[in-house]
């Protein structure tokens, strides 16, 4: 085996333990869902068993990401981009980034409703950075209750109660990037 495919693979365990991390799964939940006992994932992720394309395509489908990503092959010479749109909460979240850890960026839709919503606060770990690209966002983060046009962005830390929404019931579109806990973005402007 020559030393590029040594490298591809050594690099398996830790991408595997990094996305499974990321999504905040346990060995036992991924062993349930997909079928490999929990030791053989342990040693996949440690680098002390070799990864198959048996061990992989359950992981793949499971973590619902292309195979290639797993093994971090090189991209083709196709420049098209395959997003994958998710619904959750009620809201179209389009994932522009695709590398496990780090910071995730995302483009969010709340669609219109007739009615807005009433709030519900949530709290999670990690740290948030958001650009209305489109409509009136409603933040309600903390005691603040804000409403952001096209152009106005917000940072915040996510382990503070806060909920994102129409604050007119019409579309909104944002761009969100989303870091772990300590992982910030950084906005630089440049001289005029």
């Amino acid at each position: 085996m020559d030393r590029g495919t040594e490298d591809v693979l050594d690099a398996v365990g830790p991408r595997l333990r990094a996305l499974r991390r990321e999504r905040r799964i346990t060995l036992a939940a991924l062993a349930a869902t997909t079928g490999i006992s929990e030791s053989t994932l342990s040693r996949l992720e440690s680098g002390q068993r070799r990864a198959t394309l048996e061990l992989l395509l359950p992981l793949a489908r499971t973590y619902d990401v292309p195979l290639d990503d797993l093994v971090g092959a090189p991209r083709t010479g196709d420049p098209r981009i395959h997003l994958k749109p998710v619904q959750r909460f009620g809201m179209t979240f389009v994932p522009l980034s695709r590398q496990p850890g780090g910071v995730h960026a995302f483009k969010m839709v709340i669609p219109a409703r007739p009615e807005p919503r009433a709030p519900t606060p949530q709290t999670h770990e990690g740290f948030e950075w958001l650009y209305v690209l489109s409509g009136r966002l409603r933040l309600v983060l903390g005691e603040r209750d804000l409403t952001l046009p096209p152009g106005e962005a917000a940072e915040f830390d996510t382990s503070l109660p806060h909920w994102l929404g129409s604050s007119d019931g019409g579309t909104v579109e944002l761009l969100v990037l989303f870091g772990l806990q300590g992982v910030r973005a950084h906005v630089r402007g440049g001289s005029p």
